[in-house]
């Protein structure tokens, strides 16, 4: 009976890779996508019990944004957290969240560069659709059944949802950072900037030619994964494209913006975000 679980459980990780891997941004199909590949180190029982559990409860989300339901082409609606700035305004931020889910922090977070960056429309999308957790199992469950079929249709939905006339932004962290890039090329040219926290970037030079978006990787040297040769790789691919990128090091663990992570260097952190707002409030119109 356990072998047949084991193997059940197999097969399904197994798929689940597949799926991302065969569901490119565009048309060009040399291998696996960015996405596939983090997707993929959830497998590797190493990489889950690097990622600490959070500390305590967590944050305590203030008010200031609302959950709401947005329509999806393939006809489930996707869930976000949106805070509204008090006039209105063409900016929109996309915020992705890390593998945890949805949760307290990233809707923190939202709120926080909402209030940063002043004129700017907010929206967190849900890619778990509802789930979250504090269990690194469950976590690393969570990004394995994540398929890039279905977190594509939630920013093409989000995306519709802010309109075409949108000036597009977008920020994520670890699961959440490897979205905020493939949002920026979803977006094309309503994307003026991305940030990337420790997230798995594209390395094809052919994929990036469509990217129109500045950005901005944001990198820990102890990251044992997300490291220095993945992220030369993606300067290098991104050189050749000819697209700008600027790359912020920190001689920090993985994850260690996130206070609730018991790796966080509050010093470093807070240097991120300074670079992350100035970044972003420069791509504002």
């Amino acid at each position: 009976m356990k072998s047949l679980i084991a193997l059940t459980i197999a097969l399904f990780l197994t798929g689940s890779v597949h799926a991302q891997s065969c569901c490119e941004t565009g048309s060009h199909k040399t291998g696996p996508s960015a996405t596939a590949k983090f997707a993929k180190l959830a497998a590797d029982s190493t990489f889950r019990m690097s990622h600490q559990e959070p500390m305590g409860k967590g944050e305590t989300m203030t008010t200031g944004g609302t959950m709401i339901t947005i329509p999806v082409a393939d006809g489930k609606p996707a869930f976000a957290f949106e805070v509204k700035p008090a006039t209105q305004t063409g900016n929109v931020l996309l915020v992705f969240h890390e593998w945890w889910g949805l949760n307290d922090h990233i809707r923190a977070e939202a709120i926080r560069l909402a209030d940063s960056l002043g004129s700017v429309r907010v929206l967190a999308l849900d890619l778990y659709d509802g789930k979250v957790t504090a269990k690194r199992e469950e976590a690393g469950q969570l990004m394995q059944a994540s398929t890039a079929e279905r977190s594509q249709a939630i920013i093409r939905g989000a995306l519709q949802y802010v309109g075409k006339d949108a000036n597009v932004l977008t920020v994520g962290w670890c699961f959440g950072g490897g979205w905020s890039h493939q949002a920026a090329l979803l977006a094309g040219k309503q994307a003026s900037a991305s940030v990337i926290y420790y997230g798995m970037p594209e390395s094809d030079p052919e994929k990036l030619k469509s990217l129109h978006a500045d950005v901005l990787g944001i990198f820990a040297r102890k990251d044992g994964w997300i490291n220095e040769k993945v992220v030369s790789s993606f300067e290098s691919a991104m050189k050749t494209a000819g697209k700008p990128v600027t790359i912020a090091w920190y001689e920090a663990d993985h994850a260690f913006a996130n206070p609730s992570n018991p790796k966080h260097d509050g010093t470093m952190a807070a240097d991120a975000m300074r670079k992350t707002v100035a970044f972003l409030r420069s791509h504002l119109k």
